[in-house]
């Protein structure tokens, strides 16, 4: 059985930030996840995994959205990458300015 604090087969520590605290583990301590999550840096996947545990815990009982809403787990992350502009070297940076 893989690790409580395991993701993709790795050991997270980033988790401890972004999981439910003391008293809600003690809740769900008997549950088991497994997720397999592609794409994204480990933060990113981190929070989907969250996100998919709240959406799931959600399903099995509805009682739980206000604590879970409280806690700030049921938003998703809005934060996307901004798109590279024509002109630019990239989505910010821009090409050195050569006065002559």
């Amino acid at each position: 059985m893989p690790s409580a604090k395991c993701l993709n087969g790795r050991n997270c520590s980033i988790l401890r930030n972004r999981t439910p605290q003391d008293g809600d583990r003690a809740r769900f301590s008997s549950s088991w996840v497994l997720a397999n999550v592609c794409g994204g840096g480990v933060a990113g996947q981190a929070d989907a995994v969250r996100l998919g545990i709240t959406r799931a815990l959600m399903v099995f009982n509805a009682e739980f959205r206000a604590k879970l809403k409280a806690e700030g787990l049921v938003t998703r992350d809005p934060r996307a990458k901004e798109r590279k502009k024509y002109g630019q070297k990239g989505a910010r940076k821009r090409f050195q300015f050569s006065k002559r």
